[in-house]
C-alpha cells in the first residue's frame, strides 16, 4: 500500500469553492479508482483554511499512474490553482504499517 497526507491551506475567500471540488475528487477517486482505498478529507478546528487529506492507495502506481491521469483529477488541479494558497501545498509519503479501521 501507499499513502499520501497533503497539508495545505485555502484562501478564506474560496472555501466554498474548494470543499465542493475536493469533495467532488475524493468522492470520485473511491467511486472510479480501483486503486484508491481512502480518500479522507479533514479541516482544522483552530484553523479552518487549513485542511488535511489522507489517502490510502494500493500501490505507487495507483496514485502516480491512475490517480493522477483520471479526468476528476485535472478537474481538481484546476479548482486547487485558485483556491489553494501558493506554498502551502505539502505531501508526505508513506507506506502503513497498521491500519486501525
Amino acid at each position: 500500500m501507499y499513502t499520501l497526507f497533503v497539508t495545505l491551506d485555502v484562501h478564506a475567500d474560496k472555501l466554498d469553492e474548494f470543499i465542493a471540488a475536493i469533495t467532488t475528487n475524493a468522492t470520485a477517486s473511491l467511486r472510479d479508482e480501483p486503486g484508491c482505498l481512502a480518500f479522507d478529507v479533514h479541516q482544522d478546528v483552530d484553523t479552518p483554511t487549513r485542511f488535511y487529506l489522507y489517502e490510502i492507495y494500493a500501490d505507487e502506481d495507483a496514485f502516480r499512474v491512475a490517480h493522477r491521469n483520471a479526468p476528476h483529477y485535472a478537474r481538481w488541479q484546476e479548482a486547487a490553482k485558485v483556491c489553494v494558497v501558493a506554498g502551502s501545498h505539502k505531501n508526505t509519503f508513506a507506506r502503513p504499517l497498521h491500519l486501525g479501521r
